[in-house]
């Protein structure tokens, strides 16, 4: 046998061994899913997204376990993200901080032992603690209702806003607002307060501002859940000096309002689907199943909804 005919035999066998070793496994991911109760319908909304991503993600990836807890405020919510860290041992994280300052700490305890974290939509005070943010356009999101507001009002007017909870994105949907009405100035804001994101909230904040304001042209409700409050109680207070209610985020119920033109005051929305969530659950879950990283940011972007565009947001089967 020739030194060349040896070396194909060794080559052969050596080929045939290494064809019968087991391959690799990629590693596990044990991803962690932390995000808030469902005390309002785009919450609603986030807890069905996220129980859909895992369905779906589990099903597609052996190799993924997705675990989801729910909390109903901020110090149940770094509770939950202490046993997600020592108990359930996950490695990788998906967190909707229900409020920004409060759950800083308890998302970077969970990123310094170890974990990849993504935060969503409601950022943290120090981005050291994060390894990605997903999240709609909140620039946006404040930009669009106060452009509308201005021209539909012709420039002049007297308006009110309120705002969800205290959070980055609120500053960030509210610094824009601003940024808007500055170029207006006969546009007066007369007061923005905070409503929780919450109809009940809503409708408090809003007997407020009609019992103190005599004259509301527009309302900025910020949220299409704080704008059926807001409903509520210009009802209750036989209040017709309202031009404009502009709620957001795209809530089918509100989509509908302005697809049938059924009251002339909601002729707007703005998009802010909870589909982020399953977007950033997914998109985490597969760059750490291929060991990769996301981008620092990821931006989903926010769009003005009218009734010549509004069919293209109305999802009736959505629990949003």
């Amino acid at each position: 046998m020739t030194t060349f005919t040896r070396r194909l035999a060794l080559t052969a066998v050596a080929a045939a061994a290494f064809a019968s070793l087991p391959a690799f496994a990629a590693e596990k991911v044990n991803l962690g899913v932390s995000i808030p109760a469902a005390t309002h319908s785009f919450m609603g909304g986030i807890n069905y997204w996220a129980n859909q991503a895992k369905k779906d993600l589990e099903k597609e990836h052996k190799d993924l376990k997705i675990t989801i807890k729910t909390a109903a405020n901020a110090p149940e919510q770094a509770n939950q993200l202490q046993d997600l860290s020592t108990v359930t041992k996950i490695n990788a994280l998906v967190v909707f901080p229900f409020e920004s300052a409060a759950l800083t700490k308890p998302v970077a305890q969970v990123k310094a032992k170890g974990a990849y974290v993504t935060v969503v939509d409601r950022g943290l005070t120090d981005t050291s603690a994060q390894d990605a943010y997903v999240a709609g356009d909140n620039t946006a999101f404040g930009k669009i209702p106060a452009e509308y507001i201005v021209k539909q009002l012709g420039g002049k007017g007297n308006v009110v806003a309120l705002r969800g909870i205290a959070t980055t994105l609120d500053n960030e949907r509210m610094d824009a607002f601003n940024a808007v009405l500055k170029g207006s100035p006969d546009i007066k804001l007369l007061d923005a307060k905070y409503a929780n994101w919450n109809r009940d909230d809503a409708f408090k904040v809003t007997q407020d501002y009609l019992t103190r304001f005599k004259n509301i042209d527009a309302i900025w409700a910020a949220d299409d859940d704080m704008a059926v409050g807001v409903l509520k109680a210009i009802e209750q207070a036989k209040r017709d000096d309202i031009k404009i209610i502009f709620g957001g985020a795209g809530a089918k119920g509100m989509v509908k309002t302005i697809m049938d033109g059924k009251d002339k005051r909601i002729t707007a929305d703005v998009s802010y689907s909870p589909k982020f969530i399953y977007d950033a659950i997914k998109l985490t879950a597969e760059a750490r199943l291929k060991g990769e990283k996301l981008p620092a940011t990821t931006i989903i972007p926010s769009v003005l909804i009218t009734k010549e565009n509004a069919k293209d947001f109305y999802h009736p089967n959505s629990p949003f």
